[in-house]
């Protein structure tokens, strides 16, 4: 049974200047425990939800009874450091197909992989590399990864810098970008590096250091992405194509080993500058746009997962501008990791230490 418990009844919490208070409180609902680092959650239906978790196993929960069935592990994860089964979603044009990233390790390095398996309730199988990507290195770093689909049926999954700061500005690899593919693994005619000798064909933007959030909004047909800063300087981007978005030669934060800022300075001649930047960092480990009707008060916003900060991030979006608006469940004390919205329109999280819980208004 779903377990409601009262130390999970929280008004909503506030921590930044400027940010509006709220009159009401939710709560959150338990659904699921015991779950290892629960990277991703998508919904089969209103009553079936498919998690990766990062030590490399694909799992099923029952959410009325809060059981897990294991699915599938694939044999090649690489589950060390940053590393591990990541992202899941599920093809918006056939919900049988399952697309997932992972971190894969060969004699190059660890990169990171798509791949895509065929999912029934109860098995998944079929599971195959759809794109094994140029990002190798020799570190456990920055491996990304986040899977979301326009409203073409496009898919767009991003890679992190792989501890490499070099690779921010190099498209002759996958790393420090966001790409853009058909279901089937096929480059898009109208990708903006289709006919470049020096660029990767598969690269929609580049100069990201590590997107762990990406959402499109169908209403403005908008692909926004969220970002690790360094010491500082988390993004949020408004992910057009062909841009570079400066990592490293921008950036809003410092070395880790000095107050030194990282980069040549905050904003450069041809660099697409960030909708919003969060200093200090809150670790952002996913985004949505929300469109429903069950949390008015949230609907047109964003909504991003904080795993240092360990709240649940508010943006209200303005024009062409971002605001954070509010931060919600900061007394949980919880690493955020994914935020999604099932087929009934509940907001469910997962957390680092192992829970599934429902966002009750």
């Amino acid at each position: 049974m779903l377990r409601l418990k009262k130390s999970h009844l929280l008004a909503v919490a506030f921590g930044t200047l400027g940010c509006v208070n709220l009159s009401h409180a939710y709560s959150l609902q338990t659904v699921a425990t015991g779950l290892k680092v629960p990277w991703s959650i998508e919904f089969a239906d209103s009553k079936t939800a498919v998690i990766s978790e990062r030590n490399g196993s694909i799992v099923e929960l029952d959410i009325p009874s809060g059981k897990i069935k294991a699915l599938y592990k694939p044999k090649d994860v690489y589950a060390s450091g940053q590393g591990g089964l990541l992202d899941l979603a599920f093809n918006p044009k056939d919900n049988s197909q399952l697309f997932i990233t992972y971190s894969q390790n060969d004699k190059k390095g660890p990169s990171t992989t798509l791949a895509s398996a065929t999912y029934a309730k109860g098995s998944l199988s079929n599971f195959k590399e759809i794109l094994p990507t140029q990002s190798h290195s020799d570190t456990g770093r920055h491996f990304g990864s986040r899977i979301v689909f326009d409203d073409e049926g496009m898919l767009y999954f991003s890679i992190g810098d792989r501890g490499d700061r070099d690779n921010g500005q190099d498209i002759s690899n996958h790393a420090a970008t966001i790409l853009r593919i058909n279901a089937d693994g096929s480059v898009p005619k109208d990708n903006p590096y289709v006919s470049s000798d020096n660029a990767l064909p598969e690269i929609w933007s580049y100069g990201h250091r590590n997107t762990q959030g990406i959402t499109f909004d169908p209403v403005t047909k908008t692909l926004w992405a969220i970002e690790h800063g360094p010491r500082g300087g988390d993004e949020i981007n408004r992910i057009e194509k062909g841009h570079n978005y400066g990592w490293p030669m921008t950036s809003h934060g410092k070395e880790y080993w000095g107050p030194l800022m990282v980069g040549d300075s905050e904003y450069q001649e041809g660099v697409t500058p960030p909708s919003l930047v969060y200093t200090p960092s809150i670790a952002p480990s996913s985004l949505i746009m929300y469109r429903g009707e069950r949390y008015p008060e949230l609907n047109g916003k964003l909504l991003a997962g904080a795993l240092k900060l360990t709240h649940i991030n508010v943006i209200k979006i303005n024009g062409k501008e971002l605001i954070e608006e509010k931060r919600l469940f900061e007394d949980l004390g919880e690493r955020i990791r994914d935020i999604q919205v099932s087929p009934d329109d509940y907001l469910y999280i997962t957390t680092d230490s192992g829970k599934v819980m429902r966002l009750l208004p």
